[in-house]
């Protein structure tokens, strides 16, 4: 499995605003292995549920959010975090059972179960600085 950066990092658009200058608009994300898959931790607080989208395209997982029509826009005073939209995408590699992946949210947190084909883990190789 490859993390790619994320759509706004590779200087796309969204609408007439340009996200790379936004940083507010991604969501941290984290992944840790278990010993039978990946986990995929999507920090994004304050959504909701059905407005998030996973979407596999050949071997690259998207994940979306589009908030609702009409949502709020405040006259910050202090703003650190943002509840808009973001687009973060990971590429999978063979070992990942693509038809039994899953995905829940709950506490602010989007967590996606990628499971590993058992027999189909990749090795880890290190490389040699020089």
């Amino acid at each position: 499995m490859y993390y790619n950066q994320s759509w706004a990092a590779k200087g796309n658009h969204y609408g007439n605003r340009h996200l790379q200058s936004r940083s507010m608009q991604r969501a941290a994300v984290n992944i840790y292995k278990t010993e039978n898959s990946f986990e995929l931790l999507v920090f994004a607080p304050g959504r909701i549920k059905e407005h998030f989208h996973l979407d596999m395209n050949g071997n690259e997982l998207t994940v979306s959010y589009n908030p609702p029509e009409g949502f709020p826009r405040p006259d910050w005073v202090l703003r650190e975090y943002s509840r808009g939209g973001f687009v973060r995408s990971v590429t999978l590699n063979e070992s990942i059972d693509t038809q039994n992946i899953t995905a829940k949210y709950a506490d602010g947190v989007l967590q996606i179960s990628l499971p590993v084909i058992e027999g189909k883990e990749t090795d880890k190789k290190e490389i040699v600085i020089q």
